[in-house]
């Protein structure tokens, strides 16, 4: 089947407005987003004071991000294959309800069992909820300058939560406490879970073959495994036995799935699919542009408090920033797709971010906060627009019978990209004689990283114009 689909030609007008019942449907979805988003930064300000409140020890506090970077990461593509096999709006729903309750527990903790396991189940409800919803959000809108709309608000969403994430996380935390901010997110599920039985549509495929157990138990072993690795040697560095000893048996795992999948009657990843240039390199943009930004914010996050001595209030603006000119560039990506193709602006992007990204090495040790604004703002722009772009790169010209296969990976490359970008550069941050050196030093290697596969896309998806 074709896989490029042609920008709208000159003449079909402004993209077709979206009735009220689909601005609801478009509501929800991007509102489970969202609120997805937001636990994965919300509650960084907010461990210190948790660990103490907790009795959790420093050394521990990585748990509290870990327990629920696993699952969310590690079962994405499971679950993206199950929505599409027994039906997405009741897995949505699912998850939407494990989530809201896994998030009264974290509140509610009494001691760091509980509120783990509370961190725990999050994932797994945030494992559900991403695939499923942007599989119900692609089915839902049709092909062109509707979903090209829609993708645009989810990604900006996206983006916008992980930023408000970090500010609201400190404000929320001095004036109510921790408690509260894994309370936010219980909240958000009640207002999201009663709308959605009634707005959103059932789809799964027509034919039910039978589930890949091989593949199903390799892959999310592997992703469990890797994404264990990588946030440990964040805390610990890479020497630790149990990283290696994860991290290889990870690959070992990954590799097998890979040979199950060449051999299974019904493969859980489609390896025709994975053939596809517009999904191999449309995934491998949205990989990139999700680790390298996340490391971005990381970096200057130590940048402007620790070297410019910056409270993190005003940290907190310096983002701020960030996240209004997102929600701006949210709003005219979709435009700019139309008028150039997603394979095109994902691979002008990526090059953009790379290119703001490489500025912020005039930042210095005196000041800086100025440039590191300005410089992290722009690169956002142009993260924003890759989201967009690799997220309509892989998906178009899928069937909808594949949907939330193809969204998995879209969400699966989403998820491992944020949660593996820190602990590859972040521990670059400790060897220069100084934290600016350090700072510096993954700042270089981010930009190269972001320019080379900015020029891989470029090259592989040459001609190609899809929407």
């Amino acid at each position: 089947m074709a896989t490029d689909i042609s920008p709208p030609t000159a003449g079909t007008g402004a993209p077709p407005r979206l009735d009220g019942r689909s601005r609801l449907v478009l509501f929800v979805l991007c509102a489970a987003q969202f609120m997805v988003a937001l636990d994965f930064s919300v509650l960084n300000v907010a461990l210190p004071v948790l660990g103490r409140d907790l009795g959790m020890n420093p050394s521990s506090l990585q748990w509290a991000v870990t327990a629920f970077a696993l699952p969310s990461g590690g079962f994405l593509l499971l679950f993206g294959r199950i929505a599409d096999l027994y039906g997405r709006r009741r897995l949505f729903l699912s998850g939407l309800a494990v989530f809201g309750a896994a998030s009264l527990l974290a509140t509610f903790a009494w001691d760091p069992a509980s509120f783990l396991t509370g961190r725990a189940l999050q994932g797994v409800g945030a494992a559900v909820i991403v695939p499923t919803g942007m599989s119900l959000l692609t089915t839902t809108f049709p092909e062109g300058p509707q979903r090209d709309r829609a993708l645009g608000i989810s990604g900006t969403l996206l983006s916008l939560g992980f930023t408000i994430g970090m500010v609201l996380g400190g404000v929320v935390t001095d004036t109510l406490g921790w408690r509260s901010t894994m309370g936010l997110l219980a909240l958000f599920t009640l207002i999201v879970l009663p709308l959605a039985p009634g707005l959103l549509p059932e789809s799964r495929t027509p034919l039910r073959p039978r589930l890949d157990v091989p593949g199903a138990v390799t892959v999310t072993g592997g992703l469990l495994a890797v994404i264990y690795a990588l946030s440990t040697a964040a805390e610990r560095g890479f020497g630790g036995a149990d990283v290696v000893v994860t991290l290889v048996g990870g690959v070992a795992l990954l590799i097998v799935f890979a040979v199950v999948e060449t051999r299974s009657p019904a493969p859980l990843v489609s390896l025709p699919m994975l053939r596809r240039r517009t999904v191999a390199l449309g995934n491998l943009g949205g990989l990139v542009t999700f680790a390298m930004m996340s490391t971005v914010v990381f970096v200057l996050t130590l940048y402007l408090q620790e070297t410019l001595r910056l409270s993190a209030f005003r940290t907190g603006l310096v983002f701020g920033v960030q996240g209004v000119l997102s929600v701006i560039a949210g709003v005219l990506a979709p435009k700019v797709i139309g008028r150039f193709g997603a394979r095109r602006v994902l691979a002008s992007c990526l090059a953009g971010q790379g290119l703001f990204t490489a500025a912020l090495l005039g930042l210095g040790a005196e000041s800086g906060a100025l440039l590191a604004t300005a410089g992290v703002s722009l690169a956002s722009v142009c993260h924003l627009g890759a989201i967009i772009s690799y997220g309509l790169t892989v998906t178009s010209g899928v069937p909808d019978g594949e949907q939330g296969l193809a969204t998995g990976l879209v969400t699966t490359t989403q998820q491992v990209g944020i949660t593996v970008g820190i602990p590859l550069l972040g521990v670059l941050a400790t060897t220069g004689p100084s934290l600016f050196d350090g700072v510096r030093v993954v700042l270089a290697a981010d930009a190269a990283i972001v320019l080379a596969a900015a020029a891989t896309v470029g090259v592989g998806l040459r001609g190609r114009r899809g929407r």
